[in-house]
């Protein structure tokens, strides 16, 4: 029988998922975790040791050969499977998603859970039409060389481990493994330890699924015990990871060091640039789009606009109409339908945004909204002893202070003005980091122009968020290296062998 969860009847023990069985840790050593709109106590996770790492990875190796030589349209048959019972069971793993990250289950049930259930289906039909390639050669007057035929085989790797953050937990989770187990590598996924449960609902899941054993395993617990375990594992071929850019820098060391394959997604200090002749107002200008950019999923995903550069000519009113919407985004209980503006995921993060609001203040910065915990009597009874913080708009910052420079992951959006073209990208490239961009315009000669210099992996024009699985995603310079998504990731995941036949 599987162990399904039901985050209504209580407290949860999340499992590990080794060789096809829910398992306790080896160690017998439990974290808690804790509902963020609360304060109590939700579930204990297993903090998982190497040893737990090392079983699941053997059970990863041995189940790798017969998966690799399964075929493609079968391995897609277990996806589509696995798809279908998460979307059958949409509402208890959107309850259990906003439960567990303090997201409005509103979000969870229409953004997260659907998008989870596209990433596995999405992959399992691109791998049944993904294309190879072959060179008909004719020798092009090369010295030696003979009129032959090139084509390329493309592998699965191995072992690919998977390491997932805690803002989109199912969303990013199902994105890392799709590619992987789609292109016939077997899979070590470490979800965060402040947000498991849903990980541990899609891995009992996937035994009902019908996947062999030790294809997906699913290992809890402290990035410093059992996550640098598994990147360090001498039998695995590949890392993709989504997380901060300290984190990301060991991770690609230490791949470097054993030449695994790595992805890095790390931090972002995105620039959402609006010029004079944007389409300011309406559901999809820039002002509402400008404070969907900011403070969606409470600020907490990696490509929220938390830099706002505005035009002068333009600036005082965009300025007023985003801190009016922020005004508008009142903190309440994730569970009840109405909400919009959730909790903050746990509180030592709300304990970093607060630090560095205070520290705008210090250093001079106007708050035009928001700026404060809210207090307890202002939030439903249930959430009183919570993490929650206002939408928070901040203007008057030197660019180069460290909360202009530095990411903060939460609901803080700070403004710049820019007299010109060239300012705006000056400040735009102006931070270490380049995941994502946003320019408002009606010039679409601009829009290229600026959209070719910007230092961001992508770039969104006159929208935000507009994403299509078939495209590269990821960052330049602090933001990480390698990309996902579409053909990417399959290439990721795999290794080309070319194969010359002599004609």
């Amino acid at each position: 029988m599987v162990d399904r969860v039901f985050i209504q009847l209580g407290m949860v023990n999340v499992r590990n998922l080794v060789g096809g069985r829910l398992v306790d840790p080896a160690s017998g050593a439990w974290l808690d975790v804790i509902e963020p709109a609360t304060g109590r106590p939700l579930a204990r996770v297993p903090d998982s040791s190497a040893l737990d790492a090392d079983a699941a990875v053997r059970c990863a190796r041995d189940a790798f050969p017969a998966w690799s030589l399964l075929p493609a349209a079968e391995r897609a048959r277990l996806m589509n499977n696995l798809a279908g019972i998460v979307e059958r069971r949409l509402d208890e793993f959107a309850s259990a998603e906003s439960d567990d990250t303090g997201k409005p289950i509103t979000i969870a049930r229409s953004i997260d859970l659907p998008r989870s259930i596209a990433n596995l289906r999405h992959f399992a039909g691109a791998v049944l039409h993904w294309s190879s390639e072959s060179h008909d050669s004719d020798g092009g007057g090369v010295p030696g060389a003979v009129r032959s035929i090139n084509y390329t085989l493309r592998r699965p790797r191995g072992v690919a481990v998977c390491i997932s953050p805690w803002n989109l937990p199912l969303y990013l989770l199902t994105w890392k493994i799709a590619p992987a187990l789609a292109t016939g590598n077997t899979v070590v996924t470490k979800p965060s330890e402040v947000t498991p449960i849903t990980a541990h609902m899609l891995a009992e899941a996937s035994i009902e699924a019908g996947f062999p054993p030790g294809v997906l395993n699913v290992i809890h617990g402290a990035g410093a015990g059992c996550g640098a375990a598994l990147v360090e594992h001498p039998d695995i071929a590949a890392v993709t990871f989504t997380g901060s850019t300290t984190v990301g820098r060991w991770i690609g060391r230490s791949c470097g060091q054993s030449l695994k394959r790595v992805s890095l997604e790390l931090g972002g200090k995105n620039p959402f640039l609006i010029f004079d002749d944007a389409e300011l107002d309406g559901p999809e200008g820039a002002i509402a789009t400008a404070a969907r950019a900011a403070f969606s999923n409470q600020g907490q995903i990696c490509l929220c606009g938390s830099r706002l550069l505005i035009h002068a000519g333009v600036y005082d009113r965009v300025a007023e109409g985003v801190a009016r919407a922020a005004g508008a985004l009142v903190p309440g209980d994730p569970r009840d339908p109405e909400t919009r503006f959730g909790a903050i995921t746990s509180t030592g993060h709300l304990a970093k945004i607060t630090a560095a609001v205070d520290r705008a203040r210090v250093l001079g910065g106007r708050i035009l909204a928001g700026g404060r915990v809210p207090p307890p009597d202002s939030l439903p009874e249930r959430c009183r002893g919570g993490a929650f913080h206002q939408a928070t708009v901040i203007e008057g910052l030197d660019p180069s202070c460290e909360v202009e420079q530095e990411e903060i992951f939460g609901p803080v959006v700070t403004l710049q003005r820019f007299s010109d073209e060239s300012e705006a990208l000056r400040l735009a490239n102006g931070t270490a980091y380049g995941l994502a961009a946003t320019v408002f315009t009606r010039d679409g000669t601009r829009a290229h122009r600026v959209s070719a210099a910007l230092d961001a992996g992508i770039v969104w024009v006159n929208g935000w968020m507009n994403r299509d699985l078939r495209t590269p995603f990821g960052g330049v310079k602090s933001s990480g290296v390698g990309r996902e998504g579409g053909v990417e990731a399959l290439r990721f995941f795999t290794e080309p062998k070319n194969v010359c036949v002599r004609t």
